[in-house]
């Protein structure tokens, strides 16, 4: 497998092979191919794997300490690879990096996580901010806190992400009422809020390209 890997690359191998493959360096001189099988059924694909909590990794038999470390590992390290996307470029030029970096790192989270990205005057990151985390029902929101943090900042444009745990990014009638409360709540300071984006499993949905903002 691994000479397949090195002559075809990723493409010549199957999710579950990969994932095989991974699995050997955590737990080697054993046939993992079952679990590893085992594991995208019950997370759904390799980022619900990678992006899976410990405790439910822990809890798939075969998958110890040492193993679950392995797979969030990778996890953290996607999420940092397209985090290196969104800095240093002009975001507004560039909303497939924001989509690709808020979709990697939240798409696959089972709690509800509200985000602010803090932009300059050429639209380039000053600051992420996790505003909250909440439960699989709702995250709590605070205009104000995005206004003071963008004050403090010295920003010009906020971006907000946060992730639909149930899977669908259709906005709801909350959502769109937390939009136009930040909105309000930065006009003051001509603070301009550029884009929500609502990230889950099966897509995304932009404020933005809807022409809601």
């Amino acid at each position: 497998m691994r000479e397949r890997f090195r002559r075809l690359g990723p493409e010549g191998l199957a999710d579950y092979e990969l994932l095989e493959l991974l699995l050997t360096y955590a737990i080697p001189r054993r046939d993992v191919k079952p679990l590893a099988k085992t594991l995208i059924e019950r997370f759904g694909s390799l980022g619900g794997v990678f992006f899976a909590p410990f405790e439910e990794l822990q809890g798939v038999r075969g998958v110890g300490p040492r193993t679950a470390l392995l797979l969030r590992l990778v996890g953290a390290l996607w999420a940092a690879v397209e985090a290196e996307g969104i800095r240093g470029r002009d975001l507004l030029s560039s909303p497939e990096r924001v989509v690709s970096f808020a979709k990697a790192r939240f798409s696959k989270e089972r709690d509800e996580h509200f985000v602010v990205l803090y932009l300059n005057s050429k639209n380039e990151l000053l600051d992420l901010e996790v505003l909250s985390k909440g439960t699989v029902q709702r995250a709590a929101v605070y205009p104000r806190r995005i206004a003071e943090g963008a004050l403090r900042r010295a920003a010009t444009g906020v971006i907000l992400i946060h992730n639909h745990p149930s899977g669908h990014p259709e906005p709801s009638s909350e959502d769109r009422a937390v939009t136009a409360q930040v909105a309000a709540a930065l006009r003051p300071l001509e603070v301009r809020l550029i884009d929500h984006l609502v990230v889950a499993e099966r897509g995304y949905f932009s404020f933005r390209e809807r022409g809601l903002l």
